[in-house]
């Protein structure tokens, strides 16, 4: 583990395409951008998932959100939203916090129809999120389940980022402060209704961008700066 973390992200796509089947196969014969890239170069993928629960091996995915920032804008055109089909009832509980209910789920697609094309607007690109651990690990499991490889992506996480900014600043974190609506107005962003996967992946995307201005400012802010 600590040999892989020290070789980098592509060396770990390398060992994953080894035991790659199907559409993981395809996105881990695409080489990851370079690190020294500059950001408005790349193509960066925000992300959302929605889902029962925050453990992968008892939890589902319930939904998928995404959007790309190109350019060092936000690319509305791309936007892509998917229910997942969960045939299990859902907890009243999580149904109160992202609103999708037990007949929504069950007429979603199939895990095995969304992750392909989920993967396919990854591959070459970066991912960003907020707390990478939900959507790192929850499509980590379902790529072990159904391709039989590990999920390998560059990743920005504007948590991580905005925890990097208050240790700068010695700001002490309080309880909520790196949840995502409680950064936006931090920024002068605008508040958007929660937990709805393409809109919490839209508000990642401009608070990165806001982020970014003002922790790297200029044209030539590079890719290294911001991953985590």
């Amino acid at each position: 583990m600590m040999l892989a973390r020290w070789l980098g992200k592509d060396y770990a796509r390398r060992r994953a395409l080894r035991r790659a089947q199907g559409p993981l196969q395809a996105y881990l014969a695409t080489p990851f951008p370079d690190r020294r890239a500059r950001c408005r170069d790349l193509e960066i993928v925000a992300l959302d998932l929605e889902t029962t629960g925050l453990d992968p091996r008892r939890d589902s995915i319930l939904s998928a959100g995404l959007v790309t920032v190109q350019g060092m804008s936000v690319r509305l055109d791309t936007a892509w939203h998917r229910v997942v089909q969960v045939e299990h009832a859902i907890a009243e509980a999580s149904v109160v916090i992202h609103e999708i209910t037990d007949d929504q789920a069950a007429a979603g697609l199939p895990l095995a129809e969304v992750l392909p094309e989920l993967l396919q607007r990854l591959a070459g690109r970066v991912m960003l999120v907020h707390y990478k651990n939900i959507e790192q690990n929850f499509i980590d499991a379902a790529c072990r389940r159904l391709f039989g490889a590990p999920f390998v992506i560059p990743t920005i996480d504007t948590l991580a980022l905005a925890a990097r900014v208050f240790e700068r600043r010695n700001h002490t974190v309080q309880a909520g402060d790196l949840r995502l609506f409680n950064l936006r107005p931090r920024y002068n962003l605008p508040r958007y209704k929660a937990h709805n996967a393409l809109s919490d992946a839209l508000a990642t995307a401009e608070l990165f961008l806001a982020m970014a201005a003002e922790m790297d400012p200029g044209p030539d802010c590079r890719l290294s700066s911001f991953l985590t």
